[in-house]
């Protein structure tokens, strides 16, 4: 991997920069992930089933969704640090709270709050990423987060499966306070502003039309709806597929989780090689592709068996999962690199629609659950088939000049 020191256009070097941003990215995952082993233990303790609890990772990812939706604007104008440390403050309170809540309509509240929080903080990183590359350089510079950033899913599910063994559920929250908190006081002493000058501030409805009215913007924005959606059906539907239908325990299932990350990662390490020869809407293509028909492999396999095995089941999750490292970074840097200037708007409004789709979606593999893989499968398939689509339908025709240089 290459260095993870980068220098802007000023000079300044920032040590350790593809890991500090990484870090910071992860503040999504770890709050997704962590509790997902302990949601049968959090449903028990609170008196409610198991799909109210679930419902919880929707409520998070509405919140992040408007979050984001704040906070790119905000970065825009106010600047990177000062997104960061609100954003941050915010998630800090959420997950003190959590920790005490008495209910599920109230661990349902402090998700929210919390999610505010990371969503307001995340939006910035991308944004940071554009401030100091362009082009294949800034989806290089993604995918190589990525490859670090996937320790978080890949460790989350396991260090919630300890905590639980060894102390309770709230203290899952606790390792989160203590994360946030850390990130904090580093980012304070190492990251500087980046976010570049601008005498011409537009107001955040005026950045977000700017983005609006951009037809291939567009055809990044449903990419990305559609991707999370897949996504946050496979997350919010695994652990009642997995240790309901599957009956996997709680000690297994951050395993069969974990090697869907480990996929992830060799992925980006490919994306990340790939880059040097080809620009990023190719690798985009030929991930979506790639994604679309596993999940159509995934779906037959799963409606036509009258038994699902969990050996072919396995393999087919990995595929489609691990395309998500083809379409993530790639889809990415597309949209930044057609707003230089705008670059945290651009991010806020592609993560905020597909989180809001991912929670969406989350939401109808939950409603449709019949005690088999057959809803999640479902809409993973439904998502990965109209995201390449609604994408190549928008953008038809010559590349903008911006994107034409990749």
């Amino acid at each position: 991997m290459e260095s993870k020191a980068l220098t802007n256009n000023t000079g300044l070097a920032i040590p350790g920069f593809v890991f500090l941003l990484a870090a910071l990215t992860a503040l999504a995952p770890l709050a997704t992930d962590a509790y997902l082993p302990a949601i049968p233990t959090i449903a028990k303790a609170l008196g409610r089933p198991i799909p109210d609890v679930e419902l919880s990772i929707s409520f998070f990812l509405a919140g992040f969704s408007l979050g984001q939706l704040f906070g790119g604007p905000f970065s825009d104008h106010f600047g990177r640090r000062i997104g960061i440390f609100f954003g941050l403050s915010l998630f800090i309170t959420g997950s003190l709270a959590i920790t005490f809540t008495p209910s599920i309509e109230w661990l349902w509240f402090f998700r929210v709050i919390q999610a505010l929080g990371g969503g307001i903080t995340v939006v910035n990183t991308p944004a940071i990423v554009r401030d100091l590359s362009s082009g294949s350089e800034s989806a290089r510079t993604m995918s190589q987060m990525a490859v670090i950033l996937m320790l978080a899913p890949l460790l989350a599910p396991v260090l919630g499966s300890l905590i639980l063994q060894i102390l309770n559920w709230q203290m899952i929250f606790g390792l989160l306070l203590v994360y946030s908190c850390v990130l904090a006081i580093v980012i304070y002493r190492v990251l500087p502003e980046t976010r570049q000058i601008q005498t011409n501030r537009p107001s955040a409805l005026r950045r977000y039309w700017m983005v609006l009215r951009n037809r291939h913007a567009l055809g990044y924005l449903f990419s990305a709806c559609f991707g999370y959606g897949s996504l946050f059906a496979f997350i919010t539907g695994s652990p009642s597929v997995y240790m309901g239908y599957f009956e996997l325990s709680e000690s297994t299932y951050p395993l069969a989780f974990g090697v869907n990350v480990i996929a992830l990662v060799l992925m980006n390490k490919v994306n990340i090689q790939l880059l040097g020869s080809h620009n990023p809407r190719s690798l985009l293509l030929a991930g979506q592709l790639i994604q679309a028909a596993a999940g159509a492999v995934l779906f037959g396999y799963v409606f036509l068996s009258e038994t699902i095995q969990l050996q072919f089941f396995i393999p087919l999750v990995i595929l489609f999962f691990g395309c998500h490292g083809l379409v993530n970074a790639n889809s990415m840097a597309g949209i930044t690199d057609l707003f230089p200037t705008n670059s945290a708007t651009a991010t806020a409004l592609m993560g905020a629609c597909g989180f809001a789709f991912g929670a969406f979606s989350g939401s109808l593999v939950g409603t449709l659950y019949d005690g088999t893989p057959l809803p999640m499968a479902l809409v993973m398939f439904a998502c990965a088939l109209l995201a390449p689509a609604l994408r190549l339908l928008l953008q038809l025709g010559p590349q903008p000049e911006s994107a034409a240089r990749n």
